[in-house]
């Protein structure tokens, strides 16, 4: 298996250096460009096509919520991570988008590659603060949660993913394969009438279904 191709998009130079030498730390992924604007980052992924791109959504021009909508339309097996000093209202939106994850810019290195290899294995990470921030604006839905009819299973593993446990820490930790795991989250996504981990894990709390972790 080749090495995951990244693409590298935020306006200052010095953090793009920083996250190139982060990253090439890491035997398994190669650093295929680097852009400092939106349309930039559009215009790499058209022509580069790469596994998943480091997005900052503050960017000159044609900021990184925009340039995720066009390429998530286009592209929509490539994976983003926004990377955000968490200001303005655009997280929410990106949960519409379709992002894979959700950094701070502040974070550790090793839980930004960490991350990357979930996000690559097709799994949603949420960052805490963003949660809470997330259950803050989300829009209330008329889906009352007494109505669910979630199995108890289906309550633990809802549980474990607001926590942000894996599915292989869910599989360990109930004893059960990742495949079983996988089926629950389908069944749960469905109940609950949305698409991914992220919204499940709003959705919950929002909700209160669960206790935010």
């Amino acid at each position: 298996m080749g090495k995951m191709k990244i693409l590298i998009a935020d306006d200052h130079s010095l953090f793009r250096e920083g996250l190139r030498k982060l990253l090439e730390s890491d035997n398994t992924f190669e650093i295929v460009s680097e852009v400092g604007d939106g349309q930039g980052v559009i215009n790499m992924a058209r022509k580069l096509k790469p596994d998943l791109i480091l997005m900052d959504i503050n960017m000159p021009g044609t900021n990184g919520l925009i340039a995720t909508q066009v390429i998530k339309r286009e592209f929509p097996n490539i994976k983003v991570i926004a990377l955000t000093v968490f200001e303005g209202e655009e997280v929410l939106e990106l949960v519409k988008a379709g992002v894979s994850a959700y950094m701070l810019k502040d974070v550790l290195g090793s839980d930004l590659i960490q991350t990357i290899h979930r996000v690559l294995a097709g799994e949603v990470v949420i960052h805490p603060r963003v949660t809470s921030y997330l259950v803050q604006e989300l829009t209330r839905t008329d889906k009352k949660s007494d109505n669910l009819n979630l199995t108890r299973r289906e309550m633990d593993v809802l549980e474990m993913l607001v926590k942000g446990n894996s599915n292989r820490d869910m599989a360990e930790a109930m004893f059960i394969s990742e495949k079983t795991v996988k089926n629950h989250l389908t069944s749960i996504f469905r109940k609950l009438g949305v698409k991914d981990r992220t919204q499940a894990a709003v959705f919950a709390i929002r909700h209160k279904i669960v206790e935010e972790a």
